[in-house]
């Protein structure tokens, strides 16, 4: 009796769990930082599932790893109510209703030949626009001094100089060592300890798992070849070694997949246009692609691969979150990668997203209005989606 007691409450939290993300992937617009506010105000004030201060840690962990912040809080949120089943859950339902919108357009892009559709150019001006303001975001919060702001020059002018997916990963790895150089001095000393109901021989078990799987997906798709085994490498291999969140997703696909000739840079940028007018994580854009590439075995793969570092990194740092905050190495190793994050951004505005959507000066100004709305006016990124495309209409009339 006490254990049906026990499987009907678990069960009712899964439920309960499922409804809440499922609302918040339906409502959530604006990016990741919207997405943080949304979740405190549904997670934290109204359901009180945890508390600031354990919602805090959980922000500040979700920062210091590759992958979308956004969608890892949430799946840690879902760990802490319901257990692995639980931050399953609660991926599912905030991501899966950008993931089906984003799936039917590429259906109909494809199948109408939307190629050149004026709405589609709009998107891609919106882009410039979001990933501009992105850009002077980032570089305010992760490059406050000089170090820092050299680190995120020299990466600019690396990646633009020497465009190639290894080669940005070599600028990761090298700001985390120049940020371990200038700053293994500085420590915060506000980080509180943390705990969590996850044991550290599954997270050790989730780290090699993650490891293992770097190291035999490129030796596998060497000698096995198959178009999903490859679009699950390259997915995978991007969703493990992207910092800064979705906006630095852009850059790192786009090497893997338009040099390639999988899809053209007008097809990549309408797409990654679509996305910012949907609620929900940035990286669903990954099913965009892989429909675009391979159908809807293409999307269900490319999606799973982006996302499964998420789950393996959060499971394998939760149960190493206090000592790892605690240690000024870890944080001083941060402060130079997400340094070289803001870079890679940079370059990645100025080729594909800059190139690749102004063509004259109407779109520069209809980027401009665009930046200036979301910057000075605090206008919403699906707002601003929306006047986009209005906008391109009306000048397509006026010009």
């Amino acid at each position: 009796m006490k254990k049906q007691v026990i499987n009907s409450n678990k069960s009712k939290r899964l439920w309960e769990i499922l409804f809440t993300s499922t609302k918040l992937g339906l409502t959530s617009f604006g990016g990741p930082i919207a997405h943080l506010a949304y979740f405190k105000d549904e997670y934290v004030d109204r359901r009180k599932w945890l508390d600031n201060k354990t919602y805090a840690d959980i922000i500040a962990l979700c920062q210091f790893l590759p992958g979308p912040a956004s969608s890892q809080v949430g799946i840690s949120i879902g760990m802490l109510r319901g257990g692995l089943m639980g931050g399953l859950i609660s991926w599912f339902g905030f991501t899966m209703p950008s993931i089906i919108v984003l799936i039917l357009f590429a259906m109909l892009y494809q199948t109408y030949d939307l190629a050149e559709a004026s709405f589609i150019h709009s998107l891609k001006i919106v882009a410039v626009a979001v990933v501009l303001h992105a850009l002077i975001g980032m570089g305010k919060n992760l490059t406050p001094d000089k170090t820092r702001i050299a680190i995120a020059v020299i990466a600019a002018v690396l990646l633009l100089l020497y465009p190639s997916a290894w080669i940005q990963i070599a600028i990761i790895l090298g700001a985390g060592l120049i940020g371990y150089m200038f700053y293994k001095n500085r420590t915060n000393p506000k980080v509180e300890p943390f705990e969590i109901g996850i044991s550290k021989k599954l997270g050790i078990a989730s780290l090699i798992t993650l490891v293992s799987l770097l190291i035999a997906l490129p030796i596998l798709t060497r000698f096995i070849e198959h178009p999903l085994l490859n679009l699950f490498d390259t997915f995978f291999r991007v969703g493990s070694l992207v910092f800064g969140g979705g906006h630095v997703v852009l850059p790192m696909i786009e090497r893997e997949i338009v040099p390639n000739e999988l899809l053209t840079a007008n097809e990549f940028l309408a797409g990654y246009g679509m996305a910012q007018a949907v609620p929900g994580p940035l990286f669903t854009f990954s099913s965009y692609l892989g429909t675009m590439i391979e159908g809807l075995g293409g999307a269900v793969v490319a999606t799973v691969a982006i996302f499964l570092p998420s789950f393996l990194l959060i499971i394998a740092a939760l149960p190493f979150l206090s000592l790892l905050r605690r240690k000024s190495a870890f944080q001083s190793v941060l402060m130079g990668v997400n340094a070289s994050v803001v870079g890679i951004l940079l370059a990645a505005f100025y080729d594909p997203v800059f190139q690749s959507s102004i063509f004259n000066a109407s779109d520069f100004a209809l980027a401009g209005i665009l930046f200036a709305l979301l910057y000075f006016w605090k206008v919403p990124a699906w707002l601003i989606v929306i006047i986009g495309v209005a906008g391109g209409y009306l000048l397509q009339v006026i010009a």
